[in-house]
């Protein structure tokens, strides 16, 4: 049975986790923006995908993709595109003259993101006409765009109120429920063979360093810990794990840290989920949040805050522990919860784990996706076990 030629285009990088996934199914082929500093890909694919790395500028990437579209033309089934900024409004006027069909893939509200720089610029200043632009951008691919694949029903409602029409709620990238499980050894000996603190709570904070993110309410949180005579670890791995270790520094908390570069989403990152004691999602804005999920798979408690998709989650007395946006005594209430009520932090957890071997494990949610990729083309897909 033949598979779908899917074209994906990457505007502001992507994961490797989602690569991988749409390889599994589709003949894949891959256009990304080049990422001054950074990779197109976050880590390396397990197989070898045809990829076009094209200008670094926005503008000068929009372009790109439009001609490459026309171009390619012959080569594709369908146009997977991500967001609904430049690029994305390219390839959707591109099919003025093609005949393939064409899929936004929404998984963040790059508006709402946009404005935490308000209050939290974190190096990235808000400027008025870059927010003007952005909803302009919004707007104009809701009108053009045909279809759109969205994480969850928050993301739903945002492109909705853009305009969107025909929208589909699938969480690709999904969850790896077998590679993300509960330990089979103590988290003592995990902690060992990682090189982490064996005494007290860790923490894992897996964020990227944004202003959306509010790694800043997590170290205000810890620090009122700490005072209070709690022994608190915090975990951290990022591209901007340095940021975040001067932050520490700020805070008194430096040696309370232990922050490196992202590590390999498959050989190391469910480990460190397997050795923390919590994991925290401190989000100011959140599409989805996979960090969360991926915890819960391993059996590790979440806290997270009640904002966007994290909402449809993280539920207060079921699957986790909630928190207000930007309020550290709360969390830092959330924090000691776990730590003194050990049984009913895992109760949560497995009902957790529960929830995202239903709704999110990436074997349902790829079938999901491929089946609409089937219906949109008109070609039968493999079935994968």
């Amino acid at each position: 049975m033949s598979r779908s030629r899917v074209l994906f285009v990457v505007e502001s990088g992507t994961d490797v986790r989602l690569v991988d996934g749409l390889a599994e199914h589709f003949q894949l082929s891959i256009i990304a923006r080049e990422i001054e500093g950074g990779r197109a890909i976050n880590w390396p694919s397990s197989t070898e995908i045809p990829t076009i790395i094209g200008p670094k500028g926005r503008v000068e990437f929009a372009r790109f993709v439009f001609r490459a579209l026309i171009r390619r033309n012959p080569d594709f089934d369908i146009a997977l595109v991500q967001g609904y900024s430049l690029a994305a409004l390219a390839a959707n006027i591109s099919r003025q003259f093609t005949s393939k069909p064409l899929l936004l893939l929404v998984c963040s509200p790059v508006e709402a993101y946009y404005r935490c720089r308000l209050t939290n610029p974190n190096g990235r200043p808000y400027q008025q006409h870059e927010a003007t632009l952005l909803d302009f951008l919004a707007r104009a691919n809701a009108m053009a765009a045909p279809e759109y694949v969205v994480l969850s029903e928050h993301l739903e409602n945002v492109v909705r109120r853009h305009g969107a029409r025909r929208v589909n709620r699938i969480p690709i990238y999904g969850v790896d429920t077998q590679l993300f499980a509960p330990p089979q050894e103590s988290k003592s000996d995990i902690r060992k063979k990682l090189g982490l603190p064996t005494d007290g709570t860790l923490i894992f904070f897996s964020s990227r360093i944004a202003p959306e993110k509010d790694s800043e309410t997590l170290l205000r949180a810890v620090k009122r810990l700490v005072d209070s005579g709690h022994n608190i670890w915090l975990l951290h791995r990022s591209g901007g794990y340095k940021h975040f270790q001067e932050d520490a520094k700020r805070f008194g908390l430096l040696d309370r840290v232990v922050a490196t570069d992202a590590v390999h989403p498959h050989q190391q990152l469910p480990l460190d989920y397997q050795a923390c004691d919590v994991c925290v999602q401190a989000s100011r804005e959140e599409g989805l949040g996979f960090s969360p999920l991926e915890a819960l798979a391993c059996g590790t408690p979440v806290i997270a805050t009640s904002v966007g998709g994290l909402k449809e989650t993280i539920l207060n007395g079921q699957t986790g522990w909630t928190y207000p946006v930007g309020d550290h005594v709360k969390l830092s209430l959330r924090i000691a919860d776990v730590v003194l009520n050990p049984e009913e932090a895992q109760r949560r957890a497995n009902k957790g784990r529960l929830l995202v071997s239903q709704r999110f494990d990436r074997r349902l949610v790829f079938r999901q996706f491929a089946d609409l990729v089937a219906n949109m083309t008109g070609t039968p897909q493999e079935v994968h076990a």
